[in-house]
């Protein structure tokens, strides 16, 4: 079967944070062969969107926007002004994907990362209910912007509440809004999840973004990762 697939390169390859003068890389992503840049949204104030919208027109590219969550943005804090904090930064991310055209915003929003200290059953409890009540908000500020958001697991040493395909399917019933999708990476889910091929197949229809690297970061193609079980099941689910 042929995949009707859109590849992508994100900036971070090159800089960061992402800021107006890195328009300047759209040329080489370009003539790359790339079809998409995936810009992170570190610092949104950094960002020129009407500048941007120019460069990814002049190049024909397609922008996808993923945040970046660093230890003030916490759906999940015990401190309510945290999720005041993130809400405002995913708002300003949000509308950037409106602005510039982009279809959804991913990545891991439900927590801070690196926030993987061990806690008690009752404690990931309580954080896990803080992220299926906010990240309801979330899907209903994209919803009226006419966006999906697509959630991103995390590996172990980075996240304790959503590490695999597993978990975060469980993260979207339990949010049940239709703005609520899927993103995978495949670096996190070499660690954590026990079979790719059955993870493709879980995630299904729900999977809107996938970024990919080697098992260790690096180019694909140069480690270990079994790329025929990717083209398999992306096969399978109609990627």
């Amino acid at each position: 079967m042929s995949l009707n697939i859109k590849f992508g390169v994100s900036t971070w390859l090159w800089t960061s944070p992402f800021n107006t003068e890195a328009i300047a890389l759209f040329s080489k992503i370009k003539q790359m062969g790339y079809d998409v840049v995936e810009i992170p949204g570190e610092d949104p104030a950094l960002i020129d969107v009407k500048k941007v919208k120019e460069a990814l027109s002049e190049y024909g590219l397609q922008p996808g926007i993923c945040g970046a969550f660093s230890t003030s943005p916490d759906l999940t804090h015990d401190d309510s002004s945290y999720h005041q904090v993130s809400f405002e930064y995913i708002q300003s991310c949000l509308d950037i994907c409106r602005d510039l055209g982009a279809r959804f915003f991913c990545g891991p929003m439900y927590s801070a990362v690196g926030k993987a200290r061990p806690v008690s059953p009752e404690q990931k409890k309580i954080e896990w209910e803080r992220a299926v009540v906010n990240l309801r908000k979330v899907c209903q500020m994209a919803a009226e912007r006419g966006l999906e958001i697509a959630l991103e697991p995390l590996n172990r040493f980075e996240s304790i509440l959503v590490n695999t395909t597993e978990d975060v399917s469980r993260l979207l019933a339990d949010i049940n809004h239709s703005a609520a999708k899927i993103m995978l990476d495949g670096f996190h889910m070499n660690i954590e999840d026990p079979d790719i091929e059955k993870a493709i197949l879980l995630a299904g229809d729900r999977l809107i973004h996938l970024q990919v690297s080697e098992h260790y970061r690096g180019t694909p193609g140069t480690g270990q990762t079994r790329w025929d079980a990717y083209f398999r099941e992306l096969s399978a689910i109609r990627y």
